[in-house]
Order: C-alpha cells, then structure tokens, then sequence
C-alpha cells in the first residue's frame, strides 16, 4: 500500500520514570533527549529521542490522570512500565488514515501534545487496541498536515536500521495490508523469530556515527 513508513518505535518508560530512560537510551545512541510534553488524552507524556530521516524513539511514561485508565494507550503504556518497561510497539505513519479504517473497521482518534516551546503537534492513530491485544502489531499515525514532525527539532545522524520482531510476519503483513512484494521502510530491516512467550517488538538496531548499537 502506497504512502506507508515506519514513523517511529516506541519505549515505555523503566521505574524511574521517562527522563531518566531516555538519557540512559542516549548515552547509548549519543542522541540528545528532547522533552516532547503531555498527550492529555491518553494520560502520558514524552521524551524524544530525535532520529534521521524523519524518525525518532519515543520514551513514554504513564501519567496519574483518569485519561490513563481508559484510552488504550495510556493502558498499554501502564502495562508495560509496571512490568518493567522496555520496547512497547512500532508505529507506521500513513498519508491516508481512511482506507485503514475502513479495513480495520475501527475509526482513528486524535491526539496532541504541546511541545515546551509551545508549540502544538497534532495527529490521527488508529490501532492501538490491536497492539493491547498482540504486541507484535504496530499501530498506524497520520500527522496532520500543518502539524512538524517531531523529529525536525534537531539534526540528528543516528539512523534506524533493523527492528526484531517476536511473531508472524504474514499475521503483520496482513494487518498493514500490504501486497506481496510490498515493504513497509524499504531501508529498515523487519526480522522476525518464532516467539517464546508473548509476541512483540524485541530489539532495535541504530547505525551510529560510532558503529551500530542494539537495544
């Protein structure tokens, strides 16, 4: 399906919360944390770690806020932190929000958060449900048109290279809906392994201007 990239993959945040993980990520990736603000209806909020070619990692943490106990993402996030936290999901950033929702039979929400400098990012995802329910799907995003991308704050020469993923690649190519041939980020590598235990997103590789690094 045309006008379909891997946007960004996400980290919920370990006990000591969403800044001190993402500075932990990276010094690991020699990328400057970038606090992204709060998502008031999901009940979270965010620290970016800036990418190349317009993606990032997202470090997210669960907000004490009535929001978190009924969106699906807050719920996921809440999941994941308390077990832990670590890799939560991917997220694939489409042109065309309708034609998912129409195969998916699910309409997209909306989401925002406002950057500390004020400025406001806004966008549709759709999905979320079917990541709580099988880890190894991503979910989908449109941004909205006037809205910056999150990774244009700073120039950054880390680049996302490989994703491991713990399930079914034809389960996955399915719920993208992608044709056989098709690929999601030509430029990404989608590996996947027989999962033992729960299904999801396992590691992810970073070529660095130092070498590669896999979290």
């Amino acid at each position: 399906m045309v006008g379909m990239r891997v946007d960004h993959v996400v980290y919920a945040a370990e006990q000591d919360g969403a800044r001190a993980t993402a500075a932990r990520l990276g010094a690991r990736l020699g990328v400057e944390p970038v606090n992204g603000g709060v998502h008031p209806r999901f009940g979270t909020r965010n620290v970016i770690l800036p990418l190349a070619d317009e993606r990032y990692v997202e470090v997210v943490e669960v907000l004490d806020h009535p929001a978190s106990d009924k969106a699906p993402f807050g719920q996921v996030v809440r999941a994941r932190s308390e077990a832990g936290g670590g890799w939560l999901g991917w997220v694939i950033e489409v042109k065309d929000m309708s034609a998912h929702e129409e195969r998916l039979g699910r309409k997209a929400v909306s989401g925002n958060r406002h950057r500390p400098d004020g400025v406001e990012l806004r966008w549709q995802q759709l999905g979320v449900r079917g990541l709580q329910a099988d880890p190894q799907l991503p979910f989908f995003v449109m941004w909205d048109a006037d809205s910056p991308h999150p990774s244009k704050l700073v120039s950054e020469s880390v680049v996302l290279s490989t994703l491991t993923i713990a399930g079914d690649p034809q389960r996955v190519r399915e719920w993208i809906g992608l044709q056989d041939g098709e690929k999601v980020s030509p430029s990404i590598g989608l590996n996947f392994v027989a999962p033992h235990g729960t299904p999801g997103l396992l590691s992810v590789s970073f070529n660095t201007p130092t070498g590669q690094v896999t979290i």
